[in-house]
């Protein structure tokens, strides 16, 4: 098993404040290897995953395995994660589909990382269960939906962000399992449906456009590639970018995230646009505090932190993820770059009238 260590981005993060922020993450893991979102909250499994992939570019391998076996302990019969933990208190009993394809992703990242092939491949089963879980609430059209209430009752409805990243874990279950030698066959022809929802019929999802993720997630996933990824990334710009603050949560207001701004630098790298990543990475230093951890979020012109003083492991750890793509410091820290890994065929809802010549979806959505 091989270690990395990330190195920091010039003039934005130094190597001292990156192991201030590794051991901020640490002290916020419990004895379990559950991961809140800050001192005496909560966990949800899909930030839980950001974390561990933050710890793993860190070098915090060991911390990075207790989060993974955390979630191997925890998972449900039917394959499902509910949203919301403390301890072992449930605290939100929703399953929601994306939360629950994100170990795929997390897992595959671990496997870059270290090449621990024998870690991966004991927690397989777990991955394999949840994949299915996820597959099984895929609809007509590609889509899939976003949850199943408190009471058990699938949601009616899709969403973009939720489905755009489950098309990424997806994408990272496949190339997971051929690393791992296992027959993942009848995923290829469900990820191909999904992405196409994703590039080809905004209107499948419900209506979030207000939300950055909504804007950038269809580009990040790997979904819209090529011209069709930076037009949406230009369209949207103006709207969901505060120039010289970073990436509002929801167009409406002027509330700049650092969590939304790192994923918006992560997908800059992506398509190739690094020297725009790297000035839209600089603004995450607004959010960033002496013990190394980050503001969820400030809110303009006020100047405040919103919500009140509250900072969040998933925040950091995106900033960390993000400085990793823009260093290349980790083997994982392509794994959102277009091409990095393997695209499925495009598989069109029966009766569609879009024709794709080759591979991938490319038409933007808006």
């Amino acid at each position: 098993m091989t270690t990395t260590a990330l190195r920091g981005v010039p003039e934005v993060l130094s190597d001292g404040e990156i192991a201030a922020t590794s051991a901020h993450l640490i002290s916020l893991q419990r004895p379990s290897g559950q991961i809140v979102w800050y001192p005496g909250g909560h966990c949800d499994p899909w930030n839980h995953v950001e974390v561990a992939m933050a710890l793993t570019v860190i070098g915090e391998t060991e911390a990075a395995r207790a989060a993974y076996r955390w979630l191997g302990a925890t998972q449900l019969a039917n394959g499902a994660w509910f949203n919301y933990y403390r301890d072992a208190s449930v605290l939100n009993a929703r399953l929601d589909t994306n939360v629950c394809a994100y170990l795929a992703t997390g897992l595959y990242h671990y496997l870059l990382v270290t090449g621990d092939v024998d870690f991966a491949a004991n927690l397989w089963p777990t991955v394999r269960r949840a994949i299915d879980f996820v597959l099984a609430w895929q609809l007509p059209d590609g889509t899939v939906r976003w949850s199943l209430d408190l009471a058990g009752r699938p949601e009616h409805y899709a969403l973009l962000t939720g489905s755009s990243s489950i098309y990424h874990s997806l994408r990272c279950a496949l190339a997971l399992g051929e690393r791992l030698g296992e027959d993942v066959s009848d995923w290829i022809v469900p990820t191909g449906r999904l992405g196409h929802a994703v590039a080809h019929h905004p209107g499948a999802f419900a209506p979030k456009n207000e939300f950055a993720m909504d804007w950038y997630y269809p580009v990040f996933c790997g979904a819209l590639v090529g011209e069709a990824a930076e037009s949406r990334l230009a369209h949207g710009w103006e709207r969901h970018v505060m120039e010289g603050y970073g990436v509002r949560c929801v167009s409406t207001s002027d509330w700049v995230t650092a969590a939304e701004t790192a994923e918006c630098v992560l997908t800059l790298d992506a398509v190739g646009l690094t020297s725009r990543a790297l000035d839209l990475f600089s603004l995450t230093r607004r959010h960033r505090r002496d013990d190394g951890a980050y503001w969820t979020g400030y809110a303009y012109p006020q100047h405040v932190t919103f919500p009140d003083h509250e900072v969040t492991s998933y925040t950091a750890a995106a900033v960390v993820l993000a400085a990793d793509a823009l260093t290349s410091s980790s083997p994982a820290a392509g794994l959102f770059r277009h091409g990095t890994l393997p695209a499925p065929p495009d598989v069109p809802e029966t009766g569609c009238v879009i024709s794709v010549a080759s591979g991938r979806a490319t038409t933007p959505s808006r």
